[in-house]
């Protein structure tokens, strides 16, 4: 009876990424899939200033004066999900009147890290675990190129893989979002998009979805509500779906074994589209926590047990 193990959303946390690979042998799982985001939102830039450098992270100014002390606050930055640039004064003042430069120093900071994290997989994965890794509309397009190319992941994208007799389909692309991210269309194109990855089958009694969209009014796609200028209404206390119409059709039309998903961080939970299991384990990357799923499969049964972690 294989396990799988899912995660989604960590976007840029050292720790998270980790944790994740550490996921196999902790949980002794026989696979590992991670549902989209995997990148960072932003750099954070390390200023030079004389012998030190300064620093602002989440509102609070940094001196630092060692080599020491620098490292130690880029650990605590990459631990949650940001990318520690440094750079002199000069190039930050020149960052703040071109934002082009800044998109292009973020680009930069997101490829140096992924090509960390894959020789990390490369070194930490045990062999023989398959890893179906799927962009989602936060990640960047270029860490497609990256994840083609590497040996111990697989890109999941638009894909159907079979893994120890069960199948993994992915896409990390949404329905449309206030924020205007890499991978998001219309509804009509994400279900094209949807149908595309799995056309040519008929069965997906053995088939795990893996769509980083949740579906429409499931519960696991309850997001804070948005005022006009996309501030938060109520304090985040009042609540809209803002998943897509097109993964809930996919799921109640297709069926499949289970159906995985991330995107609102602040959804985890559990339902049913039907007679089909559903399930967004959240995200704390910020806080360095790794929430996911563990599912064990049975060639004959399908799903026989799963269970939401946290770690």
């Amino acid at each position: 009876m294989p396990r799988f193990f899912f995660a989604s959303d960590i976007h840029g946390s050292d720790v998270c990424w980790k944790k994740f690979l550490a996921s196999a042998a902790y949980y002794k799982a026989d696979a590992l899939i991670l549902g989209g985001d995997m990148t960072g939102k932003a750099i954070v830039p390390v200023v030079r200033d004389g012998s030190a450098y300064k620093a602002v992270l989440l509102g609070s100014e940094y001196d630092l004066g060692t080599s020491a002390e620098v490292e130690e606050f880029e650990k605590r930055v990459r631990s949650r999900g940001y990318y520690p640039v440094r750079m002199d004064s000069d190039e930050r003042a020149y960052l703040a009147d071109h934002p082009e430069a800044i998109d292009e120093r973020f680009r930069q900071a997101v490829a140096r890290t992924m090509d960390t994290w894959l020789s990390m997989a490369e070194d930490r994965l045990p062999k023989g675990v398959p890893c179906v890794v799927c962009p989602g509309n936060d990640d960047p397009f270029e860490v497609d190129a990256q994840l083609a190319g590497s040996s111990a992941v697989m890109d999941g994208e638009g894909r159907c893989l079979e893994i120890d007799g069960f199948f993994v389909a992915s896409t990390g692309w949404t329905n449309e979002t206030p924020w205007h991210t890499y991978r998001e269309e219309s509804e009509d194109s994400l279900g094209s998009r949807i149908g595309a990855t799995l056309a040519g089958r008929s069965d997906f009694s053995r088939t795990l979805f893996n769509f980083h969209c949740p579906p429409y009014a499931s519960g696991l796609d309850d997001a804070p509500e948005l005022g006009a200028d996309l501030s938060v209404k109520n304090a985040g206390q009042s609540t809209v779906p803002v998943g897509s119409r097109a993964v809930r059709e996919a799921i109640a039309s297709y069926k499949p074994l289970v159906s995985l998903h991330g995107h609102i961080h602040e959804a985890k939970g559990v339902t049913r589209i039907g007679k089909v299991l559903a399930i967004n384990p959240g995200s704390l990357y910020e806080q360095g926590v790794l929430q996911g799923a563990l599912l064990e499969l049975d060639a004959r049964k399908g799903l026989r047990t799963y269970v939401l972690t946290t770690g």
